[in-house]
């Protein structure tokens, strides 16, 4: 397809003939079938909503089309509407455009859908799971049509995934609004998702995947690799010492896929368990994983080898995680750092297999048996605790990536509470040990951005921008932030060793207010110039400083009480837009799931302008301090000492502090 055909598709929205049906690709990484879980007038409904899309010459085809899929898949994807061309970031002036905004949008909604990089590209699913970028791929045709045409005084709308229109606005309004999955409090449960999503009505939009902000597993790689470096900290002061220890964790599909990588650069010896064949294909044929073993018997002493000789290794076991857990118990073998990243936040649709079953017969245990599947999941969840508590007690350090697979533990009746406690989860989740306290509280979080040009050599000026603001701030830095700073700048400066980029031309950086917004400002200053050749897209993920509302994951470190409320990732997503965000999202779910999070996002594009420049300085401040200003309400000591020195380094904030309370003082009042 040439570039002006291109143009003409995306231009063209969706079709007025129906183009012609498109085989299942079995090569493919699908989604697995979803509940039947609707009623049959609601499946009705269903069709009936799809329809709505087409014009009626053509509902009579589409209409048991559409019931057929929702039959063997549970979901209306539309497949015969999935696009001829190839999905991924082409250059921003590849895109039919009047607005640079919008074209900037379009690279980034592209790389969502990238083969490459999406989970489930052919059921418009990014990660996790179920994070998905749109409900169906009518959405996809009227979004990315709606782009080609707006203006910058227009804004368009989106409501999970539907394209709801174009709205006249202004050129500082941002130019799309995305919500995603906002269900009325009461049906928000999990199989609220799975009524609603199967009626058309509300996805699951992961916030990065929704708000077209996932940028590969590079982004999950540097919070995975901070993660796993200051674990390895704990156990050992040297980093000698910390060579060769041993890291054991499970999954291998969307963002899990960055552990073995990230364990590499931190030197340690990974074995990651994955059950699918195809998520442990696609880390080996990138180089993330080094070794692929399918034998427990062969696996086990690869393990003694590479732990003696104490190589920076990654191994992946291809099967289920509890058999690997309970095989190192049997084994007695040292485990020195343990986790969890399987996709727990979603554990009855393929985010979690039971032990004992092949991963065919799980599938169609799901779809056809649910409540036996459930069933298995939970023995399976016990006996995966059992194994990590034996291990535990011979000195292996256990974090939960977000609490995810604790708090299904917990539901499954696992033993996981402390001692005398029916709420308080044995292990602490990798925030309320590692990056809250040393990252989150003191501002620093996964600042990312993406050239638009698709040019590897404008990525390399980024980051030559990127190292030059950090070691300039590391000069004079207190010490507090001091050793996040000096990780950044050995991962910036490594970055394009490591070969992280999945995708489009991304890098992500941990980085407080202060370096986000001098790197952004050099950043358009360098657009501007010339230097580098098209706009620069800003962003950061859910996991993050302020966006994002997570009791379980991004704010398990808020003691207050206040850790269930969702005031800062909303009044973060308000902020962000009267401030000069590109795109604003909101979105029921996250790294946890479905009813346990309240994400609030942006996108921000760097086109050189002054007007660029004004909005960068706005919006970047606040995006952070909102969450510092939380945290340190919270009464967080790091989070404390960030927003004073905030405070002193720009005159009109005004925060309100807490005072502090003597413990004696509440001593024998109740």
């Amino acid at each position: 397809m040439t570039a002006e055909e291109f143009k003409k598709k995306v231009s063209e929205g969706i079709p007025t003939e129906l183009p012609d049906t498109k085989p299942y690709e079995t090569t493919i990484n699908h989604a697995p079938k979803r509940k039947d879980i609707l009623s049959a007038d609601e499946k009705k409904l269903a069709v009936r909503n799809a329809l709505r899309y087409f014009d009626s010459e053509h509902h009579s085809t589409l209409a048991k089309e559409f019931a057929d899929e929702l039959k063997t898949y549970g979901r209306i994807y539309m497949y015969r509407f999935r696009p001829d061309y190839k999905i991924f970031a082409r250059p921003i002036n590849e895109y039919p455009h009047k607005s640079k905004q919008a074209a900037a949008i379009m690279h980034m909604l592209s790389n969502n859908l990238d083969h490459a990089v999406a989970q489930h590209p052919h059921e418009l699913i990014t990660y996790g799971g179920n994070g998905a970028v749109f409900q169906n791929w009518a959405q996809y045709l009227l979004t990315m049509q709606y782009l080609s045409a707006m203006t910058d005084e227009q804004t368009l709308v989106l409501y999970s995934g539907h394209p709801m229109g174009l709205f006249p606005s202004h050129k500082d309004a941002p130019r799309v609004v995305v919500t995603n999955g906002m269900m009325i409090p009461n049906y928000s449960k999990p199989d609220d998702w799975e009524k609603f999503n199967a009626l058309g009505v509300t996805q699951y939009g992961q916030m990065t995947a929704g708000s077209f902000m996932y940028i590969g597993p590079q982004g999950i790689v540097h919070g995975t690799t901070i993660t796993v470096m200051n674990a390895a900290r704990k156990i050992s002061t040297s980093e000698e010492d910390r060579k060769g220890k041993l890291f054991v964790t499970a999954g291998l599909g969307g963002m899990s896929g960055a552990q073995p990588k990230a364990a590499r650069i931190a030197g340690l010896v990974s074995v990651t368990a994955e059950i699918n064949p195809k998520a442990v294909n696609t880390r080996h044929s990138q180089k993330w994983v080094d070794e692929v073993f399918e034998s427990l018997d062969l696996l086990i002493p690869r393990i003694k080898k590479a732990v003696g000789s104490k190589e920076a290794v990654s191994l992946a076991y291809q099967g289920n995680v509890v058999d690997l857990w309970e095989r190192l118990v049997k084994e007695n073998i040292k485990v020195d750092i343990g986790s969890d990243q399987t996709s727990l936040h979603n554990p009855w649709a393929g985010g979690y297999y039971p032990v004992g079953f092949s991963l065919e017969e799980s599938n169609k245990m799901m779809a056809d048996e649910p409540a036996k599947f459930k069933t298995e999941v939970q023995k399976t969840l016990v006996r995966h605790i059992n194994a990590v508590n034996t291990l535990h007690a011979n000195g292996m350090y256990f974090f939960d990536y977000g609490n995810a697979f604790l708090l299904e533990v917990s539901r499954a009746g696992g033993d996981v509470f402390k001692k005398g406690s029916k709420e308080d989860f044995r292990y602490n989740s990798y925030v309320q040990d590692i990056l809250g306290p040393m990252c989150f509280d003191y501002g620093f979080g996964p600042f990312r951005w993406v050239c638009t040009s698709a040019n590897e050599n404008d990525l390399r000026k980024t980051d030559e921008i990127a190292l030059g603001v950090l070691e300039d701030m590391h000069k004079n830095a207190p010490e507090e932030i001091k050793q996040q700073l000096s990780d950044n700048i050995i991962w910036i400066r490594d970055a394009m060793k490591n070969n992280l980029v999945v995708g489009s031309q991304a890098r992500i950086l941990y980085a407080d207010s202060e370096a986000r917004v001098r790197i952004a400002e050099a950043m358009n200053k360098a657009v501007a110039e010339g230097k580098i050749t098209a706009p620069v897209v800003l962003g950061r993920d859910h996991h993050d400083v302020s966006g994002t509302d997570s009791p379980y994951r991004e704010t398990s470190n808020i003691y207050d009480g206040s850790k269930f409320t969702a005031d800062m990732a909303v009044q973060n997503f308000v902020g962000d837009g009267f401030r000069g965000a590109t795109w604003i999202s909101l979105h029921n779910g996250g790294g946890v799931g479905w009813g346990e999070v309240i994400n609030g996002g942006f996108g921000l594009v760097l086109d050189g302008s002054n007007d660029a420049d004004r909005r960068l300085k706005q919006m970047l401040f606040w995006d952070v301090n909102n969450g510092i200003a939380r945290r340190s309400w919270a009464r967080n000591k790091e989070a404390l000492f960030a927003i004073k020195r905030e405070m002193e380094r720009t005159p009109n904030l005004k925060v309100t502090l807490p005072n502090l309370v003597d413990d004696k003082t509440l001593d024998g009042l109740f």
